[in-house]
């Protein structure tokens, strides 16, 4: 490999990733040059057309609500549970990242993410549900009807058990998960700092050395 390789995997449907992202942003601009970056779509709930049951939903909130409250800046809608019949069910928004990237290169990666968690944590949309994932695909500028072929397409599903399998090689089952491999043999899992991004860079800075 010719250069440090820094592993992010994550959940476009993952509130704690949700709350990572703007840390993520500043590692990436503080390393720009120094280390690859890729990301991983982790697959934290696979697909369910069964509604969320009450002691979930509870369990969920209750993650918004401690976000909230340890994290700065992070604020959630929670009008999202009055409109919408919620399901356990984050790989069609894991699949919609990648149909993206498919559709528009690796920008719209990070661009579909984005799109994602705005529109489940701010405009209370459900991306559990592929017309809306095409909705918020079409907001980006991609193709509706070439988005949804690609969405539900098994070279999608293929690329995220992929990219599943390759996140829990590396040890990364909770998210989101940082892992820097530095070579063929030495990888080290990077610990999350929601509240000092400094924490987080000094640690990769030390095993760089």
């Amino acid at each position: 490999m010719s250069q440090p390789t820094l592993y992010y995997v994550h959940d476009p449907m993952c509130s704690w990733c949700y709350a990572f992202r703007e840390n993520w942003h500043v590692i990436t601009k503080h390393f720009a040059g120094q280390l690859e970056f890729v990301r991983l779509l982790g697959g934290l709930a696979p697909d369910s057309d069964t509604p969320m049951d009450e002691a979930t939903q509870k369990m969920v909130q209750r993650s918004w609500r401690r976000i909230e409250e340890s994290v700065p800046g992070i604020h959630f809608n929670f009008d999202f549970w009055l409109l919408n019949q919620p399901r356990r069910s984050t790989y069609p928004s894991c699949r919609a990242v990648i149909a993206a990237r498919e559709l528009g290169g690796e920008a719209y990666d990070l661009k579909m993410t984005y799109a994602i968690q705005d529109g489940y944590y701010q405009q209370a949309k459900n991306p559990s549900n592929n017309d809306q994932l095409t909705t918020l695909a079409e907001s980006l500028g991609l193709n509706g009807p070439e988005f949804s072929s690609s969405l539900e397409s098994a070279k999608t599903e293929q690329q995220l058990q992929q990219e599943i399998a390759q996140a829990r090689s590396m040890g990364a089952d909770s998210y989101p998960s940082l892992v820097l491999q530095i070579n063929e043999q030495t990888r080290w899992p990077i610990a999350i700092n929601y509240q000092n991004v400094s924490e987080v860079i000094a640690t990769i800075e030390m095993c760089l050395e």
